[in-house]
C-alpha cells in the first residue's frame, strides 16, 4: 500500500502512556464484571471486529449498559517517530477524505472521528475498552479505540499480514461511523430487546457486512484519487475478511458452525461485500438491509 508521505489526521489520540486507561481492567455492565477470558471467547468466537462489543458482552452478562466511565488525562498526539502511529494517522486522514467528498456530493456534512490508540484497556463513552476485543467503534462517543498490538494478532493468530489487511481494519470501523453518521446503526440498535436473539444477529450481520462494504467505498476512491493500492493489496483486504468471517472463527476453535449465531456474516459474504464497495464505490451499493441475498 503507498501510503508513505501523504497527510496524516490530526484527530488522532495516544493513550498508550495512561497505564492502562483506569477503570480497574475490567467492563463492568449492570454492576457485574467481566472478566478478560469471557471477553476473549466472546470476540474470538465472532466479535473481532464489532461495532460496541462492550454491549454486546453486557448482553452476555445479563447486565445493561457500563455503570462507570472514568474520563481519560489530556488527548496526547503519537510521537513522530513511530510508524505504526504514523500509518493509522494516514489511513484515517484518508478516509476523512473520502467521506468528506462522499458526504458533500450528497449534500451532507461528514464529522470526522477521532482514533485512540491504547494499550490493555481504556475509558470509552461505551465502558472500559479492553484490547482482546480487537478494534472497535464507540457510537457514544463517536471515536474508534485500537490497541496496535492486535495487528500482530491478526497476522500471527488469525493468519492476515499485510498493511492493506491493516488498513481494512480501520476502514472497517469508520465504515461503522458512517453507519452512525447515517442513522443506520442507530435504527438497529432500537431492535434490541424488541426481536429474539437470532433476528438481533441476523441485523447485526447486515451492519457488519455494510461496514465490510463502505471499507470497499473508501479503498475505491482512495485508488482513484491517490493510487494507494500496490499488487496484492486486495488480495490481503479480502484474505483478511476470510479471516474473521463467524464460520471461519468458529471452526478455527474446533466448534461446530451455528449460522444463527453469526454476528458478522461469513467469510463469503464478508469478502463479497467488501468487493462490492470496492467495485462500485457506492453508499447505495452498500445496502445490505434490502438485499435478498447477502
Amino acid at each position: 500500500m503507498k501510503w508513505e508521505g501523504n497527510r496524516e489526521s490530526d484527530n488522532v489520540e495516544d493513550r498508550r502512556g495512561d497505564g492502562g486507561g483506569g477503570g480497574g481492567g475490567s467492563p463492568v455492565f449492570g454492576g457485574r464484571s467481566i472478566g478478560i477470558g469471557t471477553i476473549v471467547i466472546a470476540l474470538l468466537g465472532g466479535w473481532v471486529l464489532g461495532i460496541n462489543p462492550l454491549t454486546i458482552l453486557g448482553l452476555l452478562s445479563g447486565g445493561g449498559p457500563p455503570t462507570h466511565v472514568q474520563q481519560p488525562g489530556p488527548a496526547q498526539r503519537p510521537p513522530a517517530d513511530d510508524t505504526m502511529a504514523r500509518f493509522v494517522s494516514t489511513v484515517l486522514a484518508d478516509t476523512e477524505d473520502v467521506w468528506g467528498q462522499v458526504f458533500r456530493q450528497g449534500g451532507g456534512r461528514y464529522q470526522e472521528p477521532r482514533l485512540v490508540l491504547f494499550r490493555g484497556a481504556t475509558p470509552t463513552a461505551c465502558g472500559t475498552g479492553q484490547a482482546a476485543m480487537g478494534p472497535f467503534y464507540c457510537p457514544a462517543d463517536q471515536k474508534v479505540y485500537i490497541d496496535l498490538g492486535f495487528y500482530e494478532t491478526l497476522k500471527n493468530r488469525l493468519g492476515a499480514p499485510g498493511d492493506f489487511a491493516q488498513a481494512y481494519v480501520i476502514a472497517h470501523e469508520v465504515g461503522h461511523h458512517v453507519q452512525n453518521q447515517l442513522g443506520i446503526s442507530g435504527k438497529v440498535d432500537q431492535m434490541r430487546g424488541r426481536v429474539s436473539k437470532a433476528e438481533y444477529n441476523a441485523l447485526s450481520v447486515r451492519l457488519e457486512l455494510q461496514a465490510d462494504c463502505f471499507a470497499g467505498v473508501w479503498a475505491h476512491h482512495a485508488q482513484n484519487a491517490r493510487q494507494i493500492l500496490e499488487q496484492g493489496d486486495v488480495e490481503e483486504a479480502m484474505n483478511a475478511a476470510a479471516k474473521i468471517g463467524d464460520d471461519a472463527l468458529q471452526r478455527a476453535q474446533g466448534g461446530a458452525v451455528v449460522p444463527e449465531s453469526f454476528t458478522h456474516g461469513t467469510s463469503a459474504q464478508r469478502q463479497r461485500w467488501f468487493h462490492n464497495g470496492l467495485q462500485n464505490g457506492s453508499v447505495k451499493a452498500c445496502d445490505t438491509f434490502a438485499a435478498r441475498s447477502l
